[in-house]
């Protein structure tokens, strides 16, 4: 049996870890250690996905959280490095673009373990994100590549990157499915906030870029409270974004009685509002993709993103958020789906295509 060590500390990891770790295990062929770095350590945002999706417990929680980038990536790497060195996997699995990401890629690089990249070969195409240097940077490091869409392929064939590349669907739209209908069944957050399915808008605010900007921030929340007139908006509140907002003084200036600020949900709760809402608001990459997949319009706060495809197709709009007019972006986008659904990111079996690819890679 191969020994398999993934390490997970985001919120997107926790979702895309769900699948695949059920898939190695049904294999009967992989004994999988899970790392927790602790990058996301609220309750909120980190222990109550492991319940919900029936995540195993990890067997090493390193706790490192808070802090620049450098200082969180260092720890991890100091940390990182005994556990790998112990354990003597066969292959470290890693998913996405976060610190705990390339921590992980950069410390099996060194100790010379074979990497497996989970969402290869995604680019924005701006170096100035955090993420884009992590998704470069492990790519590069990587000996498997398991991409998403057939323009990852290509991303990573522009980049010389041929060997070990592998198009296998996207693993957040496996748990899309398997999970959206268990929240739609059992998740009835929107009666809480006297929410009328299709007539809400559900916005998400975490990324760097927009809460690390006073003026950006401001802004945001500023669209956000003049849209809250005009339509119920329900926002679940990032640790990171409440921070800076009450570090600026914002947190109270933008109370509005449909402006719904609330804590951070679940991964179910989440599911359940983002099948209801008539249009999405954010800056984050996965929701980007739920959106689509439940077939809701979708405003993207951000210069660039990472799955072009959902812009091209109609389904996405990026929003400057500097020089475009967010609310008049909002009035337009809700309610208004794109011009068709044909999916890009496989047919929903990509955790269970990825346990066979290990398996004839680590045979061989």
């Amino acid at each position: 049996m191969k020994k398999i060590l993934t390490i997970i500390g985001a919120r997107p990891q926790f979702v895309k870890a769900a699948m695949l770790s059920r898939a190695l295990g049904e294999s009967n062929c992989f004994d999988e250690v899970i790392v927790h770095t602790g990058q996301h350590y609220d309750p909120c945002m980190s222990d109550v996905f492991f319940e919900q999706l029936g995540i195993p417990a990890p067997t090493h929680a390193l706790g490192i959280s808070g802090g620049g980038h450098g200082e969180m990536t260092g720890q991890m790497l100091y940390s990182l490095e005994p556990i790998i060195a112990a354990e003597e996997p066969d292959l470290v699995l890693v998913y996405g673009d976060t610190n705990s990401t390339i921590a992980g890629a950069l410390t099996a690089s060194k100790l010379h373990v074979p990497i497996a990249h989970v969402e290869a070969g995604l680019r924005s195409f701006n170096r100035r994100m955090p993420e884009e240097i992590n998704r470069v940077l492990t790519d590069h490091l990587s000996a498997l590549l398991f991409c998403p869409t057939e323009t990852s392929v290509m991303n990573l064939e522009a980049e010389g990157i041929n060997r070990g590349v592998h198009q296998v669907g996207d693993i957040m739209f496996d748990a899309a499915l398997h999970f959206g209908k268990v929240a739609k069944e059992s998740c009835h957050v929107g009666l809480r906030y006297k929410l009328t399915d299709a007539e809400y808008v559900l916005a998400t605010i975490h990324r760097q870029e927009n809460t690390d900007d006073t003026l950006k921030l401001a802004r945001i929340f500023e669209a956000l409270a003049m849209l809250a007139g005009e339509i119920s908006v329900v926002l679940p509140l990032h640790p990171r974004t409440k921070a800076r907002l009450d570090s600026m003084g914002l947190f109270n200036r933008f109370a509005h009685d449909r402006l719904h600020i609330i804590e951070p949900l679940g991964y179910l709760e989440m599911l359940a509002l983002e099948q209801g809402a008539g249009l999405i608001i954010t800056d984050s990459g996965g929701v980007q993709k739920e959106a689509y997949f439940f077939k809701v319009p979708c405003l993207t706060l951000r210069d660039q993103t990472e799955w072009n495809e959902l812009v091209e197709m109609g389904w996405n709009s990026l929003v400057d958020v500097l020089n475009d007019d967010i609310v008049e972006a909002a009035r337009r986008a809700f309610g208004k789906c794109g011009s068709n659904f044909v999916s890009p990111y496989g047919s929903g079996d990509t955790a269970q295509r990825i346990v066979e690819q290990l398996s004839a890679e680590l045979r061989s």
